[in-house]
This record gives C-alpha cells, sequence and structure tokens, in this order.
C-alpha cells in the first residue's frame, strides 16, 4: 500500500503565484529526505515573467535559460538537500509531463489563483491541464492562502488528511494515495463520503438541509463501506474517521476541511466535456479554489490522456 515519494519537482514560473513552490518543495524534501526537482519552462509567447518586450524570442532563449537558472540558485543557496534544475523550452503542461515521464517523478508541486468562469475559459490553466496528463499526483497550493510568509509549514507534515471517496475508481487511487501518505507521516486520516440529495431524492428520504445527518441505518452502512476500506494494520499507526455528509460535494469537503483543521486534501480526478469543464469545473477543480489547504489531485491510470 504504502508508495514512496522519493522524487519531487516543483513546477515554478517565478511569479508571485508560484512563490511558495520552491519553499513547500524544499521543506518536503527534507521531510521525506527526497530528490528535489526544480522545473521551469520557458513557454515563447509567454515572455512577460522576464520583465521585457522580446521581439525575436528565438535570440534570447540563453538569455532566459542563465536568468532562471540565477533564479533557482538564488532561492535555494544554502538549503541543505539534493536538488537539480530542469529548464526546458516548449509548452508548459507538455515539457513538464515529458521530464514528469524523463525523471520518474512521484510527486508535482505547482500553484495556481483560484479563478473561475469566464477568467478560466479566456485564460485556461496550466493547473488543470496538469490534473488530467500527469502520471503522478499533483500537489496544487493555492496563492491566496499561502502568501503569509512560512504559515504554511505549520501544515507541514500533514497532522490531518481528508480524502474524498465516492466508491468510484477516481477516489480508489486518491484513498491509495492519501493512505500512503498518512503512513508515512502517522497522520490522521479522514474519509469521506458526501451523499448529494438530488442524485437520490427519487428513493431516499434525505435532510431539509446541507450537513444535517441523514437517517441512521444509511448513514451507518456507508460508514462501515467507508472503514472496510482501510487495511487492519492501517490503524495501528494512523487515526481513521469515517465521515458521512449531505450536501454539494465542493462545499461539504470545503466546509468540513476548514471545520476540522485539515491540511491536505486528496482528491481522485474526473473528467467532463470541454464547455463544461471550462465554465463550470469538476468537484476537484471547485475544490482546489475554495480549499483552506494544499489539494492533492490523482488521476486513475485509465483516464490519462
Amino acid at each position: 500500500m504504502r508508495k514512496s515519494l522519493e522524487r519531487i519537482l516543483c513546477a515554478t514560473d517565478f511569479s508571485d503565484v508560484s512563490g511558495t513552490v520552491i519553499p513547500y518543495g524544499i521543506e518536503m524534501a527534507k521531510k521525506l529526505n527526497a530528490k528535489l526537482y526544480v522545473c521551469h519552462v520557458i513557454d515563447l509567447p509567454a515572455i512577460s515573467v522576464y520583465g521585457e518586450s522580446v521581439f525575436d524570442p528565438l535570440s534570447h532563449q540563453q538569455y532566459f535559460m542563465d536568468f532562471a537558472r540565477k533564479e533557482m540558485d538564488n532561492r535555494l543557496s544554502g538549503e541543505d538537500v539534493d536538488w537539480e534544475p530542469l529548464i526546458s523550452i516548449g509548452q508548459t503542461t507538455d515539457e513538464i509531463a515529458r521530464l514528469v515521464a524523463e525523471k520518474a517523478i512521484d510527486l508535482v508541486v505547482t500553484a495556481t489563483h483560484g479563478r473561475s468562469g469566464l477568467k478560466r475559459f479566456f485564460l485556461g490553466s496550466v493547473t488543470e491541464r496538469l490534473m488530467r496528463i500527469l502520471p503522478c499526483p499533483l500537489l496544487v497550493l493555492r496563492a491566496e492562502d499561502m502568501a503569509d510568509g512560512d504559515a504554511f509549514r505549520e501544515r507541514f507534515p500533514f497532522r490531518n488528511i481528508l480524502v474524498a471517496y465516492d466508491f468510484s475508481k477516481d477516489s480508489e487511487e486518491a484513498f491509495r494515495t492519501s493512505l500512503s501518505i498518512a503512513q508515512e507521516f502517522e497522520s490522521n486520516l479522514h474519509i469521506v463520503h458526501v451523499v448529494e440529495p438530488t442524485a437520490y431524492k427519487d428513493f431516499l428520504k434525505f435532510p431539509g438541509e446541507p450537513g444535517e445527518p441523514l437517517p441512521g441505518d444509511i448513514h451507518d452502512s456507508l460508514k462501515e463501506n467507508l472503514l472496510a476500506l482501510v487495511p487492519t494494520e492501517a490503524f495501528n499507526w494512523c487515526e481513521i474517521q469515517a465521515q458521512i455528509l449531505v450536501g454539494k460535494p465542493y462545499a461539504e469537503l470545503v466546509r468540513y476541511a476548514g471545520e476540522k483543521g485539515i491540511d491536505l486534501i486528496a482528491l481522485g480526478v474526473r473528467g467532463h466535456g470541454k464547455v463544461e469543464e471550462l465554465l463550470v469545473g469538476s468537484t476537484t477543480d471547485r475544490v482546489i479554489r475554495r480549499a483552506p489547504c494544499p489539494v492533492l489531485s490523482v488521476l486513475p491510470p485509465m483516464q490519462r490522456e
């Protein structure tokens, strides 16, 4: 069951949004005794990060690469961690995916803004694309929640991990990954299933308001099914809690995470049609935009593009 995190890749564009990615990766690499890869992709059409207008980008490739290496050296200076720079030129998501496969990366760390609606439609998102193509878990930091200096270190290593489980193959992989991380850090693991009333309204009676408990027999049966997922030996090193909630999955997961002081939310990624994906988003997208802590997205192998 245990999956070692021996190779961690931090993807950064040196913007304010990604400012905590490298410090977070350093902290993880130290705690896990892992090798850290610091990745920067020079996407030639998107050159504003380098601070000047360039009319002939190809002639400035070496300048961009030197800039990236200097930034990495400055940010890793004095850190007692085994690290390697990965500087590439090309389309950002494709290059990160290529490097992840080439270096056999176990975990990618990145950061995102909490955009929604038309902003996502027009601007797109490297993070959302990576969620759907990477062969390893993606740890997403929200810039808004990580801006307070070293405050993120208070939530690492993870003391409380929430994994959302809906009995799908998506959530099975997320459960296995989160249980492994919980074993690594001896964390408390909260296995949460959210029942959405609209999906069962024709044959089950539900509470009047989100957050209210289910009828006892249904609640107990679902809770037993969640606890049955956990190997017996896991109870020796991890405190396991199974929780059944009622309401919109993304809203209930975010609410529960805030109330319980969750340090990491783990979710499976489920694909959607293009229009829905861009304008509405999946549960994972919505949780990432609202969560009070980092979110780990896990894509089952059969769904990777």
